[in-house]
């Protein structure tokens, strides 16, 4: 029998789609809670300060946007912790889709391929965008972003999704955060951006990044909990058996505030902090230091504004 099966009780497979949820949202707490006696909830239910409030009847519509590239455990990750709310007893508070710009196969990370369920001209108004790290976003999906995050409760990259989203303007003057290996260089390439390092994730009004990869998991726990609450969220949490607290604090990526400046001994790129040969890897000196770079195309940058680059390697 699947997880999903055993979460569902009697309910058949495929039948959350269609489940009503006027009497799931309006349900006290205590009914999640009740589906697990083993579960670790809390004895008060917080309500976050910046609360989402849940469609009186219905699904709330979660559209992943991806194209060729998007890393799986980015959407993978966030697409589960939707799939497994239980509100009220029963699953289905999200409705999830994929959307992209057409719906011929998109091959993401690993060399996964995926038909996505919709198009950008016909995919159904999302209350959460989830944004992937991907390709470099084309100006069609970036336009779709910027309409649809009018109407939507939350849009949300995760990881070097952060890109996507900053390209379309939306976030300028707005704080944001990414992996950790890219706070230099989108703070160089967005400078109206905040770049907040050390951060699991980060919300500005509708808009919130994560950190990298994994972090993606836990701002879909945290939109869950703004939707429902924490007993909610750390039931899904549970569920998935799923142990991380990340998603109960935006700065537990502490390890990650630190700059870095080395890994096993080798020194890391100026500009993307990866890790590189300092016998083979391009190098320039600036005021008698040495900078390191994973790739010429980096050494360019660096090479075009040395200052620029040092200042935002000390503090960003």
């Amino acid at each position: 029998m699947k997880r999903r099966d055993l979460l569902r009780n009697s309910a058949a497979l495929g039948l959350a789609g269609a489940i009503p949820f006027s009497r799931a949202i309006a349900a006290p707490a205590e009914a999640a809670a009740a589906t697990s006696t083993a579960s670790p909830l809390p004895a008060k239910s917080s309500s976050p300060a910046n609360k989402l409030t849940p469609p009186a009847t219905g699904q709330i519509p979660v559209a992943f946007l991806i194209s060729d590239g998007a890393v799986i455990i980015d959407f993978c990750g966030p697409w589960e912790v939707f799939g497994n709310v239980m509100a009220g007893g029963m699953m289905g508070a999200f409705s999830r889709y994929t959307v992209a710009e057409t719906t011929a196969p998109v091959t993401a990370s690993g060399g996964m391929k995926i038909v996505p369920n919709y198009t950008l001209a016909d995919a159904p108004a999302p209350k959460v965008i989830v944004i992937p790290a991907q390709s470099q976003a084309s100006e069609a999906m970036l336009d779709w972003i910027r309409k649809s995050s009018k109407r939507a409760d939350v849009t949300m990259s995760v990881c070097t999704g952060a890109y996507v989203l900053a390209a379309t303007g939306l976030l300028a003057g707005k704080s944001a955060t990414t992996h950790h290996s890219s706070y230099v260089d989108l703070a160089n390439k967005y400078p109206d951006l905040h770049i907040k390092r050390g951060a699991r994730f980060v919300e500005d009004g509708n808009l919130a990044s994560a950190g990298g990869l994994s972090s993606g998991i836990d701002l879909a726990l945290r939109v869950v909990e703004r939707y429902y609450g924490r007993d909610v969220a750390t039931q899904t949490a549970f569920d998935m058996e799923y142990q991380g607290q990340g998603w109960t604090d935006p700065d537990s990526n502490s390890a990650y505030a630190k700059i870095r400046t080395a890994a096993n001994g080798h020194p890391l790129c100026a500009v993307c902090s990866m890790a590189v040969d300092a016998a083979s890897a391009p190098k320039s000196i600036w005021h008698g230091t040495t900078y390191y770079f994973c790739s010429p195309n980096h050494k360019d940058q660096f090479d075009a504004a040395p200052a620029k680059f040092v200042a935002l390697i000390e503090t960003t």
